[in-house]
């Protein structure tokens, strides 16, 4: 498997287990407030991280190119910089993380970029065009 599979997976379960946790507060509390924040650390965080994972796995040409691990690093920041304030704002009502949450969507947002151009982009890599050029 490639190397920016095993880390989109790796950090994919990461999100899952806190988005677990989360819910499992939530449901011991019977507190709900925070289910918006609870969706996207198991839908951001797991479910598009696998996704993610499974695509360079699939397509193991794009997963060595130097772009596919910008992707990885990009959004993974923004899923770091995003999703705690996105716990606290719902879990505690404060608003005063909204401009840090904004950026986080920011950054996401920028790495689903990133992975549009990696989609859209060529298979063949940088290896195999060379070797083809011989």
């Amino acid at each position: 498997m490639p190397r920016v599979s095993e880390l989109f997976f790796k950090t994919g379960v990461i999100f899952l287990l806190l988005g677990i946790a989360i819910g499992i507060k939530m449901g011991i509390s019977g507190d709900h407030g925070a289910f918006p924040a609870h969706a996207h650390f198991n839908l951001l965080g797991w479910v598009t991280s696998a996704i993610f994972g499974g695509y360079y796995a699939l397509n193991p040409a794009k997963a060595e190119k130097r772009l596919a691990m910008i992707h990885y690093g990009l959004y993974t920041l923004g899923l770091v910089v995003m999703l705690p304030p996105l716990y606290l704002k719902f879990a505690t009502g404060n608003d005063a993380v909204d401009p840090i949450l904004g950026i986080g969507s920011l950054i996401v947002a920028a790495g689903v970029l990133v992975f549009t151009v990696v989609v859209f982009s060529p298979a063949q890599s940088a290896r195999s065009a060379t070797m083809a050029a011989r």
